[in-house]
């Protein structure tokens, strides 16, 4: 892969690292606090929604570590060996801990008896978003798995090839 992707890609994620940080940090705690605010029968589900939405973030910045060091492998022509499967795999399980979280939060809005301010249409888009992030995390789950086993195929492939030779 030529050297400027490579570069280009991790300026994305330290980009979205960064950004994740201040998601973690500012963006996520404000918010909830000022939907207390403008809604105080919210006050009990702030902590929890709160610490739910930034530990999903640390999973997302989780498997940005991961594709940073497959870069790295990537640069050294070292994709297709057994280290990579540690790396991938941290991918497949920060995936499977957000889709699960997703899930958990699917199954609160859908059986809690949350009060809303807009007869109830926030919790009904709040539902629809944790379960459409259900979806995709599973998808995405599913891909990396499936990626992980060409990426096996591929590593024993290029091993009898390196016998051959």
């Amino acid at each position: 892969m030529h050297r400027f992707f490579i570069l280009a890609l991790r300026a994305g994620v330290v980009a979205a690292i960064l950004v994740g940080l201040f998601g973690q940090i500012v963006v996520i705690p404000t918010t909830a606090a000022d939907e207390v605010d403008r809604f105080p029968p919210y006050a009990p589900f702030a902590t929890p929604y709160v610490t739910v939405a930034i530990v999903g973030v640390a999973c997302v910045q989780a498997a940005l570590v991961a594709v940073w060091r497959l870069l790295t492998m990537v640069r050294r022509d070292a994709l297709f060996s057994p280290p990579a499967f540690r790396w991938v795999d941290l991918i497949i399980g920060a995936s499977v801990v957000a889709t699960l979280l997703a899930l958990g939060v699917t199954g609160h809005l859908a059986l809690a008896d949350i009060p809303s301010p807009d007869d109830g249409m926030a919790v009904l888009g709040a539902l629809a978003a944790a379960l459409a992030g259900v979806g995709v995390g599973a998808a995405f789950a599913m891909l990396v798995v499936i990626l992980r086993g060409l990426l096996r195929k591929a590593t024993d492939l290029r091993a009898e090839m390196a016998e051959v030779v």
